[in-house]
């Protein structure tokens, strides 16, 4: 129904505007338990009798299934309590920011169909961490417990210039939200997002001898949820290598592999986009380079990170390439927004 009859109306419009849409609905369904069980009834992920249990406990949490929500779509925490209901063991919330950021200009999405990918250009456009943080306080219950669904919070630096003024700035911004985030006890593990594209002052904390700087003083925070990085996807390995040095010195449980593809290159239809880079693309060009990464970090560092595999996941057959080159769970958008919301549970069951 999704892929017939519902996609090609609704990509007759704008596509914020359909998200919008979309994060009213869902919100709206997960308040109800008879909506929660039709959404359940018509893209719910069950164990049938018999099948293999996919549920994975991963640094000590556990998820019923081991495909989560990316960063980038609840970002303001509003769909937990319908998510668990499409088959997905978890979402990342955010990217959160120490102050509300309204976000770039429009358009901040625009659909590259013929490629399978959207150009995302929101500049980190959320209510704020403390907004957040009462809206996820209010809205945890049982039937959340009761599916293990998992809540994580992506963090990122606010995309103001106040952030950008110095090198110390970005630090403070980034430890403001680490630290209401473990006062408040709210998120199940949190990831510090390094590589947004789309934010003033452009990738500062990816640079290896600034990322060296962020994480010990976010060490000092009291924190006893798993943290991990989200790594960006185009920059040579050397620099990926550096990257990942840092963050096993600093002792920290894993890292998000990848964000978004800043390389317009890697576009089916090259045509489809703007000559000139206007945001960092989702979707199938992100696809190999992120299962690259992936492959290249688990063949240098084995079991010491938990690798969560990010970008261009469209098919069973892409989800099973990330698990394959050794992350431990996946994390989609863009592939359910082509394929429909049942892609969710197509590949939990590919899994048994």
């Amino acid at each position: 129904m999704y892929k017939h009859v519902l996609k090609p109306v609704l990509f007759l419009f704008n596509p914020e505007s359909v998200h919008d849409l979309f994060t009213w609905t869902g919100e709206f369904l997960g308040k109800f338990g008879i909506t929660r069980w039709v959404t359940s009834f018509m893209y719910g992920y069950r164990l049938p009798k018999g099948g293999k249990d996919i549920s994975k406990t991963v640094d000590g949490i556990s998820y019923r299934t081991p495909i989560l929500l990316s960063a980038g779509f609840d970002y303001n925490g509003r769909l937990s309590q319908i998510l668990p209901f499409i088959g997905f063991g978890g979402e990342e919330v955010g990217s959160v920011t120490a102050r509300p950021c309204e976000g770039n200009p429009k358009p901040r999405l625009t659909r590259l169909p013929q490629s399978k990918s959207i150009i995302v250009n929101k500049g980190l456009r959320n209510e704020g961490v403390d907004a957040i943080i009462a809206r996820i306080k209010g809205r945890r219950n049982i039937n959340i417990e009761e599916k293990k669904f998992v809540v994580g919070i992506s963090i990122a630096r606010t995309n103001d210039e106040k952030s950008a003024q110095s090198v110390q700035a970005g630090i403070d911004d980034y430890v403001y939200s680490f630290k209401r985030l473990n006062e408040e006890g709210v998120g199940d593990y949190y990831t510090i997002n390094i590589s947004c594209p789309n934010a003033f002052g452009g990738e500062t904390f990816a640079k290896p001898e600034l990322l060296a700087q962020l994480l010990p003083a976010l060490k000092v925070i009291p924190c006893i949820k798993p943290v991990y990085i989200k790594m960006p996807i185009n920059i040579a390995w050397d620099h990926f290598a550096q990257l990942l040095k840092i963050i096993d010195d600093n002792k920290l449980q894993g890292v998000v592999i990848g964000n978004l593809n800043k390389d317009y290159s890697w576009l089916d239809v090259r045509e489809e986009a703007p000559k000139e880079y206007v945001g960092g693309l989702s979707g199938k060009p992100c696809t190999h380079p992120s299962t690259d990464l992936i492959r290249k970090t688990k063949e240098m560092y084995g079991n010491r990170f938990t690798i969560i595999g990010v970008g261009g996941i469209m098919s069973i057959e892409t989800a099973k390439e990330k698990f394959e080159a050794g992350a431990d769970l996946i994390q989609l958008i863009t592939g359910m927004i082509y394929e429909g919301p049942g892609l969710v549970s197509k590949i939990a069951r590919s899994l048994e």
